[in-house]
């Protein structure tokens, strides 16, 4: 094993540490009751797992600013009820039939159970950050924060969707990386500032949702890498985006550089199709120029890290920054 293999092995067991105490959370403050059938569909795909990277950010925040990992917890809940809320939407959007592994809410539940699942968690989210016991003004900024940044979030998605009527030619790099600051960074942003603006530390709310946002655009851009090289492993469709002719950068890059893919967009692969897909893009540079520009932004994003002081939970969001972008799945 290699020293940074040996460096991500002790992240990951900070962060399951940490994620225990998050599951132990989200049982206690999102029970299952009555209606049963709704309240297992919405936690369907909490139970299945997942690594908790943003409530986990979301403690380790909290101590990187010397408070205690357990004064954000109902923020870190509210973060990934909200998370998984956008999960369950966007899987009916894409037609997607895996997610973590399982069968995605739709697929098992049906489409309109699904939607209020994910309608049900939405609300669950403010309802438990209402409940922080942080001053009241504090609270209040910080549920402004997260709703502004499920508006976002929306808006993120709505333009992913208008690229689906544009040509690949026609959708610019600068308007990728902006969709998916709206997309995916802003709840990560929000994952790591919102434990500051609980405690009414404004500069290091700022630093922290800079650091969340550039490192979330680096997630995402990783992300859309994953979806061609991570094969099985991604527990969810593999090649998904490039079948349904997703605008990632891979492919923006790709266009740019006039690599043609057969597949792209063309609705269903076969296994072959899609390896051979990835072998052109991996050779045409464009895989690799999407990787480079992930380390880009967490480079950037770690930068803002400095304006906090050090601590053993600063280098810890260093490591699981330089994780996001090094991940297999």
């Amino acid at each position: 094993m290699s020293s940074e293999d040996e460096q991500f092995a002790l992240i990951l067991e900070e962060v399951r540490r940490r994620g225990k105490i998050v599951n132990e959370a989200i049982n206690e403050l999102l029970p299952l009751k009555e209606p049963e059938g709704l309240y297992r569909a919405a936690k369907h795909l909490i139970d299945a797992g997942g690594k908790r990277l943003r409530p986990v950010m979301c403690l380790i925040a909290s101590e990187a600013i010397g408070r205690k990992g357990e004064d954000a917890i109902k923020a870190a809940v509210a973060v990934e009820v909200i998370h998984n809320f956008t999960l369950i939407h966007d899987d009916i959007m894409d037609r997607d039939e895996m997610r973590r592994g399982v069968k995605t809410v739709h697929t098992l539940y049906g489409e309109p159970t699904a939607i209020l699942a994910g309608d049900t968690l939405f609300a669950k989210a403010f309802s438990i950050l209402a409940e922080d016991g942080h001053d009241a003004k504090n609270v209040v900024k910080a549920c402004k924060m997260l709703a502004d940044v499920c508006v976002e979030i929306c808006e993120g998605q709505y333009i992913d969707m208008s690229f689906e009527e544009r040509s690949i030619e026609d959708v610019s790099e600068e308007e990728y990386l902006e969709m998916v600051r709206k997309k995916t960074a802003v709840l990560i942003a929000c994952s790591c500032s919102i434990p500051a603006v609980l405690a009414g530390e404004e500069d290091y709310a700022r630093a922290l949702w800079k650091f969340g946002e550039l490192c979330g655009i680096g997630f995402q851009i990783h992300d859309d890498v994953l979806d061609l090289t991570g094969g099985d492993k991604i527990g969810k469709d593999w090649g998904s985006d490039l079948v349904e002719g997703k605008k990632t950068l891979i492919m923006i890059k790709a266009a740019e550089l006039g690599v043609e893919i057969p597949v792209f967009g063309r609705g269903k692969a076969s296994r072959e199709e899609i390896e051979e897909a990835v072998r052109v893009l991996e050779e045409s540079g464009a895989i690799d120029y999407a990787r480079k520009r992930a380390r880009e932004f967490v480079e950037r994003g770690k930068e803002e890290l400095k304006k906090l002081p050090e601590s053993d939970a600063r280098r810890l969001l260093e490591g699981i920054a330089d994780y996001l972008i090094s991940r297999e799945y």
